[in-house]
């Protein structure tokens, strides 16, 4: 799977809560910058679910321009974190299982007024 792929050696941060999947690349760019104040160009992935939780975006910088991937579950739904005040940094193996369905709980978390 391509999102495993990129996630190998790099931070890996969940959006937690809702967000507009309507927004494109610039939209959810100006998420991770304005309300978890990071680089949405530092080699990180960020990850964000919408309402419905069977839709996942994947925003990933390389060195020439953003990446944005989709995902849409034909069956289920993510187990995702519904704070929106945080955005949550996990691991490689936390990525695997939030695609593979498995519910786990990240261990580090971030809120919007931490700098």
């Amino acid at each position: 799977m391509i999102i495993n792929e990129i996630g190998r050696n790099i931070d890996i941060y969940l959006a937690v809560g809702f967000t507009d999947m309507r927004k494109s690349i610039d939209g959810l760019a100006a998420i991770v910058q304005q309300r978890f104040q990071l680089n949405p160009m530092s080699k990180a992935l960020f990850l964000f679910c919408g309402k419905r939780s069977d839709r996942l975006k994947a925003l990933y910088w390389e060195e020439d321009g953003f990446l944005l991937l989709y995902k849409r579950l034909e069956n289920g739904k993510y187990q995702w974190p519904r704070n929106e005040n945080e955005v949550r940094k996990i691991s490689e193996q936390q990525l695997r299982w939030l695609l593979e369905g498995i519910e786990d709980r990240p261990n580090k978390s971030r809120s919007k007024s931490e700098g």
